[in-house]
């Protein structure tokens, strides 16, 4: 059995940061075992190409939630990167770190080192800030590129202009000393193409001897000695392919993700005792928080038909999408060099609470059913809105002993009273935006949920019908103390009671960040990276910012 001193199940957005780290010195041997393909397919390089990924089943796991009385019954497609770059390769590629109080939270639940002081530096470590920002917040050396949108919509515009109106700041950056307010959304894409992790940090450590990266590698257990951890097996072209075991002299670091993480330990028998035995898997190692505390958020999009002006309904369809690939093609430029979203707001609910716990995105742009994958063919506009921290929790199961058998996933959305309050309140926020004055010159009529809705209760129901997943989910192999019998992970991200073991992904968030996660998901990466090779962490930032 080959070994390495470092195996690393999965090439996502952590993966591929943590392979550049472990592997920079020289001094440890690092493999990478992903499941799917190289980042080969072109879609995957061009921003606006994440439309055409969000189904592809060869780049993309294509897992769906379970039906809920929150989702009208309907199950939600729940894309999830399957390739190099895992879902930074197929993302909106928006970068939004979170407010400072989500770390400082983290930090009051018993994860030391956790605090907002302490995990900025990493987030400056990774970032290379293109555009204008705080060198105190931002980080101007790191990998990856964040850049400010270099195209320009008057409805855009007229959208900021609106939130002004009724009362959102603007704020030039919310990645800087305040989150609160509207702005353009800063992106990871540079010159017009994705920047993956993929591309800023696996492809310049695969020049390096001592690490490895191996496509179609499908994981299925884990193999132990008593409670170490000592390799992985995996299959070789997946189902069907070539069983191999590979040996890990050091560490195991799980990096699959939120859904592969959680499933891969309840297959090697380690997770709650009554699920595994309900599966028929022996219980190597009883914990009972693998694969709970998923959260996930749910918004629905309000949509509104507009005059006057195209959208990017026009300029990407037809004989209009023609001359913008073109345009792409030669300058790197126009709507296929663009983000998912192009305006952030962060707002409250209430004027009474302290921190904004809504989010809205604006796009000059409309899709079918409100799913970012089919535009629709007139001219419109969306908004879309959602509660911050969901309270709402659910779970991950894997469903037999196969391990190519997809989990099954219940995020529970809205279950939690906090969770519809606040989103009834985003809705009525986005509504007010759409019919603002700055708006009206362009707003030729709500097409969703319709003027005809207008109770709470009304507005509710249009949230079962369209509302979908932002693609944020996280929690299930949550960080916390020994004490917290729910935790999966401690502070190290060492997987509690098991020795070679850590995980690294989006599923060690204790709490949602009022963000995307990609940005945050990088940081934890960052900061494993050090944990793991034993160094000190980077010197906290002033408790003051």
């Amino acid at each position: 059995m080959e070994t390495f001193d470092y195996v690393i199940v999965g090439a996502g957005s952590a993966g591929c940061v943590l392979a550049n780290r472990l592997s920079e010195d020289g001094k440890y041997s690092v493999c990478v075992l992903e499941a799917g393909p190289s980042d080969w397919h072109p879609m995957i390089h061009i921003p606006a190409g994440f439309m055409k990924l969000l189904d592809n089943k060869t780049f993309n796991w294509g897992y769906q939630t379970e039906p809920t009385e929150w989702t009208g019954g309907r199950a939600i497609s729940m894309p999830r990167g399957k390739t190099l770059g895992g879902s930074s390769s197929i993302n909106g590629n928006v970068y939004t770190r979170g407010h400072h109080n989500d770390y400082n939270d983290w930090a009051q639940r018993g994860n030391r080192g956790w605090g907002y002081a302490d995990v900025l530096p990493y987030f400056k470590r990774s970032e290379m800030r293109i555009g204008e920002g705080d060198d105190r917040y931002r980080g101007r050396d790191g990998n990856l590129a964040v850049t400010d949108i270099d195209w320009s919509h008057p409805l855009c515009e007229a959208f900021i202009a609106g939130a002004v109106s009724e009362g959102i700041p603007r704020n030039p950056d919310y990645n800087g000393a305040a989150q609160e307010g509207v702005t353009y959304t800063q992106r990871t894409i540079n010159r017009g193409r994705r920047v993956s992790t993929a591309q800023a940090f696996l492809k310049p450590a695969r020049k390096r001897r001592n690490l490895r990266v191996v496509t179609h590698a499908h994981a299925t257990a884990l193999l132990m000695d008593g409670k170490k951890v000592t390799g992985v097996r995996y299959f070789k072209g997946g189902r069907g392919g070539v069983q191999t075991d590979i040996g890990a002299g050091r560490e195991v670091i799980l990096a699959g993700g939120v859904f592969n993480s959680p499933q891969l330990l309840q297959l090697s028998g380690i997770g709650a005792a009554a699920d595994l035995k309900e599966l028929g898997i022996a219980v190597q190692h009883g914990l009972d928080g693998v694969g709970y505390n998923l959260r996930d958020h749910f918004a629905p999009r309000f949509t509104a038909r507009v005059k006057g002006i195209d959208t990017i309904n026009q300029r990407a369809q037809g004989p209009g999408l023609i001359g913008e690939a073109a345009k792409w093609l030669f300058t790197r430029r126009g709507v296929l060099s663009l983000s998912a979203t192009l305006v952030y707001a962060f707002w409250r609910s209430d004027p009474s609470i302290a921190n904004s716990d809504l989010q809205l995105t604006f796009t000059p742009a409309s899709y079918t059913m409100g799913r970012q994958a089919v535009l629709d063919k007139f001219p419109g506009m969306s908004v879309a809105s959602w509660q911050q921290r969901p309270e709402s929790t659910g779970y991950i199961k894997a469903v037999s002993m196969d391990p190519f058998a997809k989990p099954l996933i219940q995020p529970n959305y809205l279950s939690h009273e906090t969770d519809r309050r606040v989103l009834l309140a985003g809705m009525k926020t986005a509504r007010r935006i759409l019919r603002s004055a700055p708006m009206a010159p362009y707003f030729a009529g709500e097409e969703f949920p319709g003027p005809d809705i207008q109770s709470d209760d009304e507005l509710m129901d249009a949230a079962k019908i369209r509302g979908t997943t932002t693609f944020h989910p996280m929690g299930s192999c949550r960080m916390g103390p020994l004490t917290d019998k729910s935790a999966v992970v401690d502070d190290q991200l060492r997987v509690h009671g098991l020795e070679g073991l850590r995980v690294v992904d989006a599923s060690i968030m204790p709490r949602m960040p009022s963000a995307n996660l990609n940005a945050a998901v990088i940081m934890i990466a960052e900061k494993a990276s050090d944990m793991i090779l034993g160094r000190a962490p980077l010197p906290a930032a002033d408790a003051a910012l």
